[in-house]
């Protein structure tokens, strides 16, 4: 692989589509092996443009403002940190051989909505899943739900950090859930997916590195939820024997049927020794957050070098660790107050993610830590994100 110097005709050139924390951690990682970092988003100064060489900003969903561009750029690396992108565009592209998308354009349109990998998973590759129907009307989520019994729960096809979840407990909840759900899809369309509840044990997310020597699967990640929004995370998630190869079996399948190279976010449900899948992101996941304490190589580090073609090494432990959000609710900038106390106790750190707004409810913020086991590193991930205070104010 040859890398060559940024802002120079020898550059190495890498366009993240989609610019939020998650894309920043990508951006100073690629930033560290000499690559020149363009970001775009659909809003102006998002997180991964302060760290980036350039920035723009556009809707990644307008098929002819995307190909301008990637026109205009000439990335050799096109990676998409959001499922919002005019999927078309990426094909073209990678089949034009004008750039490579990570990890392919396919598994991009596939993984945009919860529809396509879906029916990839349960009905291509036959993994074990919940129950599901798709509809696109409010009658037919009354028939879905009718069908499926209660409690179910409803998503967009199309959205991200649970927007437009929630659960139907009685025929009379579908309604509003039909609301919410259009209310929160991230694209154009009221098409949604209703699953059958699952009584699980634990929710985890395994996530799979592929790259040029082969896959690599990190420790479980284990994960709280609420509202389908990631509130913590820890690893190692203890699970049995049985349950972890069949969770290497699942993530193994699903993302050799993706291909391409980096780092897959994959979504399991555990019950026991049963193991069903639900989603996977082909890109590093936000309850991955954790590995920025619990190893030496980050999801972001392995990410980048996956999609650069470089050696992904044994990955080394560093003990159990844990992360937790920091939310912020209301209108305004965030200023953040209480970091030197949030940082006071040993083994703790943290990320201001640096968004530019907050209108509603956002994740603006996260901490983590080690400990001498996992409860020890969610309790002291805990207390730092408690000594932050975040105060939303006018510009």
């Amino acid at each position: 692989m040859t890398i060559g110097t940024p802002l120079t005709g020898h550059a190495t050139r890498a366009l993240l589509l989609g610019s939020g924390e998650l894309g920043k951690e990508v951006a100073i990682e690629l930033a560290r092996l000499g690559v020149e970092v363009i970001a775009a988003d659909r809003y102006p100064h998002a997180p991964a443009m302060s760290v980036a060489h350039r920035s723009h900003v556009l809707d990644m969903l307008d098929p002819a403002a995307l190909r301008a561009l990637i026109d205009a750029e000439r990335p050799h690396l096109v990676i998409p940190e959001i499922e919002a992108i005019a999927t078309d565009v990426l094909q073209e592209v990678e089949d034009a051989g004008a750039a490579t998308v990570i990890p392919t354009a396919r598994a991009t349109r596939l993984t945009m909505d919860r529809e396509g990998i879906r029916r990839l998973a349960a009905e291509e590759l036959g993994l074990p899943t919940s129950p599901y129907r798709f509809v696109d009307t409010l009658a037919g989520l009354e028939e879905a739900v009718a069908a499926l019994g209660t409690p179910c729960v409803v998503k967009p096809v199309m959205s991200s950090s649970g927007k437009g979840q929630s659960v139907v407990r009685t025929p009379d909840d579908a309604a509003r859930a039909w609301d919410y759900a259009v209310e929160g899809g991230r694209a154009a369309g009221t098409r949604i997916i209703v699953e059958g509840f699952v009584d699980f044990d634990y929710e985890i997310t395994l996530l799979t590195v592929r790259h040029a020597a082969g896959v690599t699967f990190l420790d479980p990640v284990g994960h709280v939820q609420v509202d389908g929004d990631y509130r913590e995370s820890w690893q190692p998630q203890p699970m049995s024997d049985a349950a972890l190869a069949e969770s290497r079996r699942i993530a193994g399948a699903v993302t050799a049927a993706l291909g391409g190279h980096g780092v897959f976010g994959v979504e399991l449900f555990v019950s026991g020794d049963t193991v069903l899948f639900s989603e996977v992101s082909p890109r590093p996941h936000d309850t991955g957050l954790v590995t920025l304490a619990s190893q030496d190589l980050s999801e972001f580090a392995l990410h980048a070098r996956a999609v650069l073609a470089l050696p992904v090494p044994a990955v080394l432990s560093l003990g159990p660790a844990a992360s937790c959000a920091v939310l912020a609710e209301g209108t305004g900038v965030p200023v953040f107050s209480g970091v030197d106390d949030a940082l006071a106790e040993p083994g703790t750190d943290l990320r201001l993610f640096g968004k530019p707004r907050v209108d509603g409810r956002r994740r603006v913020a996260v901490t983590v830590a080690r400990g001498a086991d996992v409860d020890d590193a969610r309790a002291r991930a805990r207390r730092a994100a408690a000594a932050l205070d975040v105060a939303l104010v006018e510009n």
